[in-house]
């Protein structure tokens, strides 16, 4: 651990560090695919996700002439406080909407709040702006039919990984439209530098999912590829999520104090000894990290 990121770090989490240290310790690091022969691999091997019960409701959400299918868990008991717009994660180019069901419907049913899930489209079949466009149908639909639909206008995102990436890229989006009716954003570990011209951005300029997602761009510094270069002002509150052992931490960290700077509330919480994806991990630290955005959500959606 940094000794210089010590008072980034909540003192109630570093008790947790032991009990989640014995699952890396038997944990292989990983790495995307690392070409498109890897993907192929990659994606072949993805287990079939478990359903949730009661099972998502599909739907498509049809907006300007634009569609994307979406997976709706409404809550079990009583009328939704809030709906909330979740993007999977998966370097743009893995995950689904179905693999976050059994994870969305417990949190539906935990907060009272409808979660829908947006089956974005992956690169490198379908490049940037591929993804940012459907996340923003997506959100245009809520907005338009949230409160008929589920019975309330509260609206917060959430975005694990290049999910957190198009969840910021969305918000920009609607705010260039001039629409502000988000009231919220969890961003987790997201990747806010794609050109690879920041410090925080080198490190990771060797990744396949760059060249994948972002082929088509002639500039990477587009605010919509990397949100590190837009102008943040005006953005809802913010909780953001990083492990201070995660590759993207300076990304996460620069863009933190971008967003400040903007006079966006930021709430950032740096998680002692995590890697990149820790909250998806069966770790103490995981749970704290997740019982925390639940609480924070819950917050900003009552």
């Amino acid at each position: 651990m940094n000794l210089g990121r010590i008072s980034l770090i909540d003192p109630g989490l570093l008790p947790l560090v032991e009990g989640s240290r014995a699952f890396y310790a038997n944990r292989m690091p990983g790495r995307g695919p690392r070409n498109w022969d890897e993907l192929r691999a990659a994606r072949a091997n993805i287990a079939t996700s478990a359903p949730s019960q009661p099972p998502a409701v599909e739907q498509v959400a049809k907006v300007h002439g634009r569609s994307v299918p979406l997976r709706i868990h409404e809550p079990i008991e009583g009328p939704a406080t809030g709906v909330l717009l979740e993007i999977h994660g998966g370097g743009f180019y893995l995950g689904s909407a179905a693999a976050g069901d059994v994870r969305n419907r417990r949190l539906a049913d935990a907060l009272g709040i409808t979660v829908v899930s947006v089956d974005y489209r992956l690169a490198p079949e379908h490049p940037w702006p591929a993804a940012p466009e459907d996340c923003e149908t997506a959100a245009l639909w809520l907005l338009e039919h949230s409160e008929h639909r589920f019975g309330t206008t509260r609206i917060a995102l959430s975005g694990f990984s290049a999910g957190a990436t198009l969840s910021v890229a969305t918000l920009l989006r609607l705010r260039a439209r001039g629409i502000a009716g988000v009231d919220a954003a969890v961003l987790q570990f997201g990747t806010y530098d794609l050109s690879a011209q920041t410090p925080a951005g080198r490190l990771i300029a060797d990744e396949y999912f760059l060249e994948a997602y972002a082929e088509a761009a002639s500039d990477r510094t587009h605010p919509d590829l990397s949100p590190i270069y837009a102008d943040l002002a005006g953005l809802p509150p913010l909780l953001m999520v990083v492990g201070d052992a995660d590759i993207l931490l300076r990304d996460n960290l620069t863009m933190a104090a971008r967003l400040s700077a903007a006079g966006v509330d930021v709430d950032l919480r740096v998680h002692p000894e995590a890697p990149h994806g820790f909250t998806a991990h069966p770790t103490p630290m995981a749970q704290a990290a997740l019982d925390g955005i639940e609480t924070w959500l819950r917050g900003h959606l009552a």
